[in-house]
């Protein structure tokens, strides 16, 4: 399989959740995300999701996390539309370039962002879409841990 750590890592995660709207943001909520990744190989990945009030903010950086560190010199959300262009950057250096585009309101999400990168010189690019709706103001309750054994 043809995949730098740099790719892997952001096609694997880049978009895992819906991004904050600088002119509105998505709701707090529950959330049902589909991630699909394409490139060498494809991989969709769908879950539910909790989204707090707290963490829609932390979301409008776009795609960045402790794998890699990105930078988006451009980087709208106004009037319903995504608009994302930058560069991300592993620890060792390794680059990828990032366009993306979307669309958001307070209970939908969509993303497409193509990536560009190399590995030994050879060309290497992918996209990554999220789609995501709101599918609950509130977020169901944690799972109960483990039963207490019996006194």
């Amino acid at each position: 399989m043809l995949r730098t750590p740099l790719f892997a890592a952001l096609v694997a995660g880049a978009f895992a959740v819906p991004a904050f709207a600088q002119d509105g943001a998505i709701l707090p909520g529950y959330w049902a995300v589909t991630n699909k990744v394409s490139a060498v190989i494809s991989q969709t990945k769908k879950e539910n999701r909790c989204i707090t009030p707290s963490e829609v903010q932390k979301f409008m950086m776009g795609p960045s996390n402790r794998h890699y560190k990105c930078d988006y010199p451009t980087r709208i959300f106004k009037g319903g539309k995504i608009t994302l262009k930058g560069k991300c950057a592993t620890r060792n250096g390794h680059t990828a370039l990032l366009e993306a585009t979307g669309s958001y309101s307070p209970t939908t999400f969509k993303m497409v962002a193509d990536i560009d990168t190399s590995w030994s010189g050879l060309p290497l690019s992918g996209r990554a879409t999220t789609e995501a709706r709101r599918i609950s103001e509130t977020c169901p309750a944690p799972a109960a841990t483990a039963a207490s054994p019996p006194a």
